[in-house]
């Protein structure tokens, strides 16, 4: 999988909140196999450089860092986040997230739009938080992005793939463009599922993080993740409306 550049093995992206312990991600991390692993920035970290401690368990464990703006709510907001962050990890990758609702967590796609190419055209290398919307994506590549981050359902949600039309839609129309999915995956098999759409990759936290047993839980959606892939490459079979036998007639012997 190919990144503004960067080659990655990996297609399993993951994110570092809400985990039991600083250990206990670090050891979901590396069973994952993941190379990009997503932080969040709050304000007060620009100015008092806070949480460093953290940062760099992040960076001792070899990955590449994706900085992401959750939280903001403004494109203004974000593109203030962003900057910080570039100036914290000194890396133009942007997670790019402006919440339209309190509730879902749904990106406003207008001032998601909006800060896409502010920050595209100050060098940024934006990763946006999306909907399946065709509209909204055809925008964001326009700004100038060159990777789509749709979600599967609501952040934290666990509930897979909500619109699995939209979905198939979306990697129709831009067959050249890595998509990820982006929230709302909850089970190894849900992963499996985007990737025989034809994903590019998934990124997920939740999932693992609250899982009982992280751990495992990183290494089952590693693994569900390189057979979803391997399935769509295999090119399955398409489905049918009615049975049609695997034993060929041919041959058969009849009873008089």
């Amino acid at each position: 999988m190919n990144l503004y550049g960067i080659e990655l093995t990996s297609r399993l992206l993951l994110g570092s909140a809400r985990y039991p312990s600083p250990a206990m991600l670090a050891d979901a991390v590396r069973a994952s196999g993941t190379e990009v692993v997503t932080v969040s920035l709050r304000r007060e970290s620009g100015g008092q450089r806070s949480g460093q401690g953290f940062w760099s368990l992040i960076r001792d464990l070899g990955v590449r860092v994706l900085p992401n703006t959750a939280g903001c709510h403004s494109a203004k907001e974000a593109v203030t986040t962003a900057r910080m962050a570039r100036d914290i990890f000194q890396t133009p990758w942007i997670k790019l997230e402006v919440i339209g609702d309190a509730d879902t967590l749904q990106p406003d796609v207008f001032d998601l739009v909006e800060a896409a190419a502010e920050l595209c055209a100050d060098g940024f290398e934006v990763f946006p938080y999306t909907t399946d919307d065709l509209v909204v994506a055809d925008r964001l590549l326009q700004a100038g992005c060159r990777v789509l981050m749709p979600w599967g359902a609501p952040i934290g949600s666990g509930r897979g793939l909500n619109n699995r039309f939209g979905l198939r839609t979306l990697r129709a129309h831009f067959p050249d463009v890595p998509l990820i999915i982006d929230a709302g995956i909850g089970r190894p098999s849900h992963a499996v599922e985007a990737m025989e759409l034809g994903f590019d990759g998934v990124l997920l936290n939740t999932a693992v993080a609250l899982a009982g047993d992280p751990v495992a839980m990183a290494a089952a959606f590693a693994r569900a993740i390189e057979a979803g892939r391997a399935g769509f490459e295999a090119q399955p079979m398409a489905p049918r409306d009615l049975a049609e036998p695997s034993t060929p007639i041919t041959g058969k012997a009849w009873l008089a």
